[in-house]
């Protein structure tokens, strides 16, 4: 808890160094505290230029954080969430101290020269850095590092955005992929903590100042329901769209990778050139469109310029996150919808920002399927509760689709390109390549569905195996019971104990002889019992059981 106030503390400071170098870049490479907010206005700096200043801006970035990154900390390039997924499933958390100050500059200078990303995920790399650091230093186990590195990113989410509560369900749903008390109790203190800092310097204000929204019709549900539906296309679109603009600048580029961010910054100057609202992070544009500031083609237009100018500063090696441009092209999608069925159904729809705001959210939850954040960060980061039942809908429907549409999502398929598998054993390691075939035993005597409790605690006693298959009276497989599941039922009242094993079989995620046993262990580790039957791959049927111990002759086959 400790150690989680201090790391708390440390994102907080960082996010204020890191805040401050984004303003002041903005302001020397730009002339303006934000230059979206003016687009199309000179620079004063170089005033004869005029607006053509865009043109430079990014080339003279790309000359500074591009060496930087490529000398210093590699990892620092891109969005930054994704590598500390990878450290804390398959690298013990670990995570090189560089990399917080290098990410700072970089994704500052980024920013600060018109790159078209957001700074979510470059705090939470740093946040996570500091994090990792300290576990290294104080000797905490590798459980306790990946805790301290998903406390560091709670507490520069949380100081950023000052959003506490965001901040926390980002760390366990996004980087630990888990929930615990000991996991939500560390990542709270450290993001209050890091809000407290957060707080002081820049005050306690909403991130978007909106009207008050109401649902006065029903029937905006269904409304809002489609726009969530269109909202997955539109995210998964961004993901693909921006990985396909990666490798684009992957095959066009043959020169030295510290020069790469200086030569494609003239691509995205003659972006920024085009549609200047484009430049750092746009929020002042954000707030415009949630206001009906703009016509529905040139907000479609800014939404689509902003996955240009957001793929193209990535493609480059810029260092930025995803999160930011990921609410802005939700909420031009939200506002062009809100103006087409408010022209369609006047007296239905509502106000035009309600759509705006839900299509943040449902943008966000198709690309990265974190609904729990997306909710939770929408509602901080506007204050504007009353649209959070419309907004939930839209999430959840968001989520579910995108699961149906892509295996990945904008922040797990960067790894899987890389031959990174969160869900499997890290590359090189000596267990996880071998087939569960390989190194699975008999499978054990299956219980009948219809065994009673009693004869079924004495079989499992003499077993050998914490669990056991079960059968029905056909020798169809219906699932595992274990000897908790039946030592728990036999404590039980008599009238409310089920009376044969087959009210308490219960079939665990399949695992199968083809499947690569570092994928197989997550289910592994997840039973109850020592133990889990493995299937069939076109019947289902029962074929063979991996135990831990069979698991860990796949260590000795290496050998």
């Amino acid at each position: 808890m400790a150690l989680a106030v201090v790391v708390g503390a440390g994102a907080g400071a960082g996010s204020v160094v890191f805040r401050w170098c984004i303003k002041t870049f903005t302001r020397l490479l730009s002339g303006h505290a934000d230059y979206s907010a003016s687009p199309g206005v000179g620079n004063p700096h170089v005033p004869w230029l005029g607006p053509y200043f865009v043109l430079l801006t990014p080339v003279i970035g790309g000359l500074l954080y591009g060496p930087l990154v490529h000398r210093f900390a590699r990892e620092a390039r891109g969005h930054g969430v994704p590598e500390v997924m990878v450290a804390v499933a398959q690298r013990g958390g670990r995570i090189s101290p560089k990399v917080a100050v290098v990410k700072t500059l970089a994704s500052a200078l980024t920013i600060g020269s018109g790159g078209s990303v957001g700074r979510e995920g470059p705090i939470v790399q740093i946040g996570s850095a500091l994090g990792s650091t300290l576990g290294r230093v104080t000797k905490a186990t590798e459980g306790r590092t990946k805790l301290l590195v998903a406390c560091g990113a709670a507490g520069g989410i949380a100081a950023t955005f000052n959003a506490p509560l965001a901040g926390v369900f980002f760390a366990m749903e996004l980087i630990l992929g888990t929930f615990s008390a000991e996991a939500f109790g560390a990542t709270v203190l450290a993001s209050v903590t890091a809000s407290i800092i957060g707080r002081a310097a820049f005050g306690d204000a909403a991130f978007l100042s909106l009207p008050d929204f109401h649902v006065d019709n029903p029937a905006q549900y269904g409304l809002f329901a489609l726009l969530g539906l269109a909202a997955t296309a539109v995210g998964v679109g961004f993901t693909r769209f921006l990985y396909l603009i990666e490798d684009a600048c992957d095959w066009l580029w043959r020169g030295p990778e510290w020069l790469r961010p200086a030569v494609g910054g003239l691509a995205l100057g003659l972006v920024l050139l085009a549609l200047p609202q484009m430049y750092g992070v746009g929020y002042p544009v954000l707030e415009k469109a949630t206001q009906g500031g703009y016509a529905v083609g040139f907000l479609l237009v800014l939404l689509v310029g902003k996955m240009v100018a957001t793929s193209l500063t990535i493609g480059i090696g810029g260092s930025g996150g995803v999160f930011a441009p990921s609410l802005f092209i939700g909420a031009m999608l939200g506002s062009a919808y809100g103006i087409g069925v408010h022209h369609l159904l006047p007296g239905t729809a509502g106000a035009v920002g309600a759509y705006a705001l839900v299509g943040m959210g449902a943008v966000f939850a198709g690309a990265a399927r974190a609904p729990i954040t997306a909710v939770v960060i929408l509602f901080e980061l506007t204050g504007e509760y009353s649209i959070i039942l419309p907004l939930m809908l839209a999430i959840v429907l968001a989520t579910a689709t995108s699961r149906l549409l892509s295996r990945d999502t904008i922040y797990t398929l960067k790894l899987r390109r890389r031959g990174i598998d969160l869900e499997g054993a890290a590359p090189g390691a000596r267990i996880g390549r071998q087939h569960v075939g390989t190194v699975m035993e008999p499978l054990p005597s299956p219980l009948a569905a219809i065994t009673p409790l009693a004869d079924a605690a004495d079989l499992l006693s003499l077993s050998g195996h914490g669990a056991l298959p079960v059968v029905d009276e056909t020798g169809r497989y219906v699932g595992v019971v274990t000897a908790q599941s039946v030592a728990e039922a036999l404590a039980e009242q008599p009238d409310a104990a089920p009376a044969t094993v087959g009210q308490l079989a219960e079939p665990p995620a399949p695992v199968t002889p083809d499947q690569p046993i570092g994928q197989a262990l997550h289910t592994l580790l997840s039973a109850a019992g020592s133990g889990v039957p493995v299937l069939d791959s076109e019947r289902g049927k029962p074929v063979g059981w991996l135990s831990h111990q069979s698991a860990l002759r796949a260590v000795h086959a290496t050998t």
